[in-house]
């Protein structure tokens, strides 16, 4: 049975989890801001919705990674004193992970937004 009152738990439980990695990962807040921008750069280039759609989910991937980063080097770091090179190892392809998807959104959104800087310099001509 369906209850509302688990539901918004539920939802304040996540804004927390979302809050503390806002808070405790530099990196997240770069990944935001570089979200922004990307979203802006839509917005003033007009590009067509199966674009935004792309961008908006290359940004929700990259801090989804980012989050599930988090997540496990939280977990990890309760393993530490005991299986300190696994830790590593753990952190490493998680952080592998992150940058992957990071590069990958990159990539995509230079391919999506090349033709448009490039009709703004043709006109500037």
């Amino acid at each position: 049975m369906f209850s509302f009152r688990r539901f918004l738990i539920s939802f304040k439980t996540a804004l927390e989890g979302l809050g503390f990695v806002f808070r405790n990962e530099p990196n997240f807040r770069l990944q935001i801001l570089f979200g922004i921008v990307a979203l802006f750069l839509a917005y003033i280039f007009k590009i067509r919705t199966s674009e935004w759609i792309i961008v908006i989910l290359l940004i929700i991937m990259v801090l989804v990674m980012e989050i599930l980063n988090t997540a496990l080097e939280q977990f990890t770091d309760l393993l530490k004193p005991r299986l300190h090179h696994y830790v590593k190892a753990i952190k490493d392809v998680m952080a592998a992970a992150v940058l992957t998807m990071a590069f990958g959104a990159l990539l995509v959104g230079l391919i999506i937004f090349w033709p448009y800087f490039l009709n703004i310099i043709n006109e500037l001509r």
